[in-house]
């Protein structure tokens, strides 16, 4: 624990780069360090900005209460950004500030050691695998070097999209659905497989 906590205080102490000009906050990850997931977001809004705390505003509401619905308590899981501070005007971070922070979410990675690794949303999913069109690969299980990701969209996505809340609360509830099998050490079968 006290292996995060050092963490948490380096983000609220970074100046890696000039996003910690313009933010209110930064916003270290948070949740349980025993959860058996951690769910990766882009980077921080106004909301998170101002609380300095991971998915508090609307978005951070659909993905608590797709969680709920998949009988999951948000103390349970860990929740954090692939930058930690917000972008101005709710920019999507550029590749600088994602490379900055990457050193903190690979810590935060191994640390936790998470059986899967929730992806939301395109930017998050480019900055960790390369990839793009979430909406194309959401719902699937992918592996690399050994660690499990599951593709979702950004739970903000949502907000303007209502028909995508369903599709949300399916993902999540699909994952905890694999997560329980890999507690009981089923084989999974993984739908797409990152050589490295």
């Amino acid at each position: 624990m006290n292996q995060l906590e050092k963490i948490r205080q380096n983000v609220i102490e970074c100046t890696k780069c000039d996003l910690c000009k313009t933010r209110t906050n930064s916003v270290p990850g948070k949740g349980n360090f025993q959860s058996d997931v951690i769910f990766v977001g882009e980077a921080p809004g106004r909301n998170e900005d101002k609380n300095g705390e991971p998915f508090v505003g609307t978005a951070g509401k659909k993905l608590s209460a797709a969680l709920e619905e998949a009988g999951v308590s948000r103390e349970k899981v860990y929740i954090t950004n692939v930058v930690k501070c917000r972008p101005p005007n709710n920019r999507v971070p550029n590749t600088k500030e994602r490379d900055t922070c990457r050193e903190y979410l690979k810590k935060e990675i191994f640390i936790i050691k998470p059986k899967i690794i929730c992806i939301l949303g395109n930017t998050a999913f480019n900055s960790i695998l390369g990839g793009s069109e979430i909406t194309k690969f959401r719902g699937k299980l992918v592996r690399k070097d050994n660690q499990l990701y599951f593709l979702t969209i950004h739970p903000a996505a949502t907000i303007y999209n209502q028909e995508l809340i369903s599709t949300l609360k399916n993902d999540i509830a699909r994952l905890f659905d694999l997560i329980r099998e890999l507690k009981n050490n089923k084989e999974i079968p993984v739908d797409i497989e990152y050589t490295s």
